[in-house]
Protein backbone atom coordinates (compact mmCIF):
# COMPACT_ATOMS: atom_id res chain seq x y z
CA UNK A 1 0.00 0.00 0.00
CA UNK A 2 1.14 3.13 -0.91
CA UNK A 3 0.58 6.38 1.18
CA UNK A 4 -0.13 9.41 -0.90
CA UNK A 5 1.33 12.55 -0.42
CA UNK A 6 -0.72 15.46 1.35
CA UNK A 7 0.32 18.96 0.63
CA UNK A 8 -0.21 22.52 1.54
CA UNK A 9 1.01 25.62 0.10
CA UNK A 10 4.01 23.33 -2.13
CA UNK A 11 5.33 22.08 1.44
CA UNK A 12 4.76 17.80 2.26
CA UNK A 13 3.04 18.01 5.64
CA UNK A 14 4.55 14.03 6.19
CA UNK A 15 8.23 15.63 6.08
CA UNK A 16 7.18 19.34 7.75
CA UNK A 17 6.19 16.92 10.64
CA UNK A 18 9.34 14.85 10.71
CA UNK A 19 11.30 18.50 10.63
CA UNK A 20 9.32 19.62 13.40
CA UNK A 21 10.25 16.61 15.62
CA UNK A 22 14.20 17.23 14.30
CA UNK A 23 13.93 20.81 15.18
CA UNK A 24 12.67 19.71 18.65
CA UNK A 25 15.37 17.62 19.88
CA UNK A 26 17.77 20.87 19.07
CA UNK A 27 15.43 23.10 21.06
CA UNK A 28 15.32 20.55 23.91
CA UNK A 29 19.45 20.68 23.49
CA UNK A 30 19.68 24.08 23.76
CA UNK A 31 16.30 24.67 26.80
CA UNK A 32 19.11 21.89 28.98
CA UNK A 33 21.86 24.21 28.46
CA UNK A 34 20.03 27.20 29.33
CA UNK A 35 18.59 25.36 32.41
CA UNK A 36 22.22 23.62 33.31
CA UNK A 37 20.68 20.38 32.85
CA UNK A 38 24.04 18.33 32.03
CA UNK A 39 22.50 15.08 32.66
CA UNK A 40 18.99 16.31 30.22
CA UNK A 41 21.71 17.41 27.66
CA UNK A 42 23.90 14.02 27.22
CA UNK A 43 20.40 12.10 27.44
CA UNK A 44 19.90 13.64 23.99
CA UNK A 45 23.09 12.14 22.21
CA UNK A 46 23.00 8.47 21.24
CA UNK A 47 25.03 6.36 23.66
CA UNK A 48 28.34 6.99 20.87
CA UNK A 49 27.40 10.69 20.18
CA UNK A 50 30.01 13.02 20.08
CA UNK A 51 29.93 16.85 21.33
CA UNK A 52 32.60 19.14 19.62
CA UNK A 53 32.62 22.42 21.85
CA UNK A 54 33.07 26.21 21.27
CA UNK A 55 36.84 26.14 22.51
CA UNK A 56 37.32 22.70 20.54
CA UNK A 57 37.07 20.58 23.02
CA UNK A 58 35.46 17.14 21.66
CA UNK A 59 33.22 14.69 24.36
CA UNK A 60 32.31 11.16 23.17
CA UNK A 61 29.92 9.29 24.38
CA UNK A 62 27.43 9.99 26.96
CA UNK A 63 29.30 9.74 30.14
CA UNK A 64 31.84 11.71 28.72
CA UNK A 65 29.62 14.53 27.43
CA UNK A 66 27.60 14.65 31.05
CA UNK A 67 31.00 15.08 32.84
CA UNK A 68 32.46 17.52 30.86
CA UNK A 69 28.82 19.71 30.95
CA UNK A 70 28.67 18.75 34.69
CA UNK A 71 31.78 20.60 35.02
CA UNK A 72 30.72 23.82 33.00
CA UNK A 73 27.55 23.66 35.34
CA UNK A 74 29.38 23.23 38.36
CA UNK A 75 32.23 25.88 37.91
CA UNK A 76 30.78 28.71 35.77
CA UNK A 77 27.73 30.83 35.49
CA UNK A 78 26.97 29.90 31.76
CA UNK A 79 25.02 32.56 29.32
CA UNK A 80 21.82 31.79 27.59
CA UNK A 81 21.33 30.60 24.33
CA UNK A 82 19.72 32.58 21.43
CA UNK A 83 19.33 30.41 18.45
CA UNK A 84 17.23 30.17 15.15
CA UNK A 85 16.60 27.20 12.88
CA UNK A 86 18.73 27.52 9.01
CA UNK A 87 18.15 24.33 7.44
CA UNK A 88 16.43 20.83 8.44
CA UNK A 89 18.15 18.26 5.90
CA UNK A 90 16.90 14.64 5.73
CA UNK A 91 19.61 12.06 4.51
CA UNK A 92 17.59 9.14 4.21
CA UNK A 93 14.68 8.27 6.56
CA UNK A 94 16.55 7.84 9.46
CA UNK A 95 19.14 10.42 9.42
CA UNK A 96 18.87 14.89 9.18
CA UNK A 97 21.55 17.67 9.30
CA UNK A 98 20.71 20.59 11.48
CA UNK A 99 21.98 24.07 10.62
CA UNK A 100 21.23 26.74 13.13
CA UNK A 101 22.95 30.38 14.37
CA UNK A 102 22.71 31.08 17.95
CA UNK A 103 24.45 33.48 19.92
CA UNK A 104 24.38 34.30 23.69
CA UNK A 105 23.36 36.47 26.45
CA UNK A 106 25.71 36.48 29.34
CA UNK A 107 24.16 36.28 33.27
CA UNK A 108 22.46 39.14 34.09
CA UNK A 109 22.27 40.92 30.96
CA UNK A 110 19.59 41.45 28.33
CA UNK A 111 21.64 41.74 25.12
CA UNK A 112 23.76 39.63 22.72
CA UNK A 113 27.43 38.85 23.22
CA UNK A 114 28.39 39.00 19.38
CA UNK A 115 31.48 37.72 20.62
CA UNK A 116 30.18 34.19 20.80
CA UNK A 117 27.81 33.94 18.06
CA UNK A 118 28.48 30.45 16.60
CA UNK A 119 26.63 27.96 13.80
CA UNK A 120 25.52 24.71 15.41
CA UNK A 121 25.41 21.82 13.31
CA UNK A 122 23.81 18.46 14.68
CA UNK A 123 23.99 15.28 13.36
CA UNK A 124 20.53 13.77 13.75
CA UNK A 125 19.88 10.25 13.28
CA UNK A 126 16.04 7.45 14.48
CA UNK A 127 16.83 4.80 16.83
CA UNK A 128 14.17 2.66 18.18
CA UNK A 129 11.48 5.43 16.91
CA UNK A 130 13.56 8.39 18.64
CA UNK A 131 15.53 11.11 17.02
CA UNK A 132 19.07 11.03 19.02
CA UNK A 133 22.13 13.20 18.38
CA UNK A 134 24.85 11.99 16.44
CA UNK A 135 26.97 14.97 16.70
CA UNK A 136 26.87 18.25 17.53
CA UNK A 137 29.28 21.30 16.69
CA UNK A 138 29.11 24.62 18.28
CA UNK A 139 31.70 26.50 15.59
CA UNK A 140 32.78 30.01 16.40
CA UNK A 141 31.22 32.64 14.06
CA UNK A 142 33.91 35.18 14.00
CA UNK A 143 33.82 36.30 10.14
CA UNK A 144 37.37 37.45 10.41
CA UNK A 145 37.83 40.66 8.93
CA UNK A 146 34.15 40.94 7.82
CA UNK A 147 32.52 42.43 10.93
CA UNK A 148 29.42 43.20 9.08
CA UNK A 149 28.85 39.73 8.81
CA UNK A 150 28.99 39.25 13.03
CA UNK A 151 26.58 42.53 13.18
CA UNK A 152 24.15 41.13 10.77
CA UNK A 153 24.18 37.91 12.56
CA UNK A 154 23.97 39.60 16.10
CA UNK A 155 21.20 41.45 14.95
CA UNK A 156 19.07 38.44 13.34
CA UNK A 157 19.33 36.56 16.45
CA UNK A 158 18.87 40.13 18.41
CA UNK A 159 15.02 39.99 16.94
CA UNK A 160 14.46 36.54 19.17
CA UNK A 161 14.55 38.43 21.89
CA UNK A 162 12.70 41.76 21.65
Amino acid sequence: MRLAKVTHQGVNIMEQSVSNEIEAVYHQLLDAWNNHSAGSMAELFTEEGEQIGFDGSISIGRDEIFSHLKSIFDNHSTAKFVSKVKDVRPLGSDAAIVRAIASMVPPGKSDLNPNVNTHHTLVVVKIEGNWRIQLFQNTPAQFHGRPELVERMTEELRQLIK
